[in-house]
């Protein structure tokens, strides 16, 4: 399992992601689930995956052999596409036929074969855009209304995302946000685990402004979740019934 969050704000995009991935308990790997498609000034697209590995991975590799593919168009490759849309179809598309095919292979077997992945970005002269694709190839966007989408291990995250993070959320406190709402499902949940992978796309900049990879024991992440649980802990007390 994993767990993958991302926030469409007015200022810009925040994205975050675990890397742990596990077949059974005695089967733990480590395996990046955030993912760049980058042109400086022109576009930038950030993926993030979650579930089946063959598929996620075959998935991105036929995603970027499209793209330098010779022969490629807007509606093959995600680096021609004319809009966030069109990114998000071809992925869609792609990531669809992928999991059928994977999953015929593994039908006698009796295995599952399902991924579903966040798609956010912007193109130039565009608007930002962020998607949750399903393992059918069908999607759903984030909007003012509900400015974060999740997939994987999503439930333990959720709470503090509803409670904070609107679309005039700040930056700052977005990655305070995101980081908050990893710390709780790291806490809770095993199949989901470090290093982290955070990432930002500030408005109108088309290209991924902060990239950063945070370690196992990292001191601020570390010292934000110590004072995370601090706080809850004081509120718990003080509040009366």
């Amino acid at each position: 399992m994993t767990y993958c969050v991302g926030l469409k704000l007015n200022a810009g995009l925040v994205l975050l992601s675990d890397t742990r991935t596990n077949a059974g308990l005695d089967n733990i790997a480590c395996y990046r689930k955030m993912f760049f498609f980058e042109q400086l000034g022109e576009r930038a697209i950030v993926v993030m995956t979650a579930g089946s590995l063959s598929v996620t991975q075959t998935t991105l590799a036929r995603l970027t052999e499209a793209i330098h593919d010779e022969m490629a168009d807007e509606t093959t490759s995600i680096m021609k596409a004319q809009t966030m849309l069109q990114v998000a179809t071809i992925i869609g598309d792609t990531l669809s036929r992928t999991r059928r095919e994977i999953a015929e292979q593994c039908r006698d077997l009796r295995q599952q074969a399902s991924a579903s992945m966040i798609v956010a970005g912007q193109r130039c002269g565009g608007d930002m855009r962020m998607f949750l694709i399903y393992p059918e190839g069908n999607f759903i966007e984030a909007t003012d209304d509900t400015p974060f989408l999740q997939i994987g291990e999503h439930k333990y995250g959720k709470p503090i995302l509803d409670r904070v993070v609107t679309p005039a959320t700040s930056l700052a406190d977005a990655q305070k946000a995101v980081l908050l709402s990893m710390d709780s499902t790291l806490r809770s949940n095993l199949s989901v685990g470090m290093p982290l992978d955070l990432a930002i796309i500030e408005r109108d900049a088309c290209a991924v402004t902060s990239r950063r990879r945070i370690l196992d024991g990292d001191p601020d992440f570390a010292r934000m979740s110590a004072a995370w649980s601090a706080a809850l802990r004081e509120s718990f007390v003080n509040i009366s019934i």
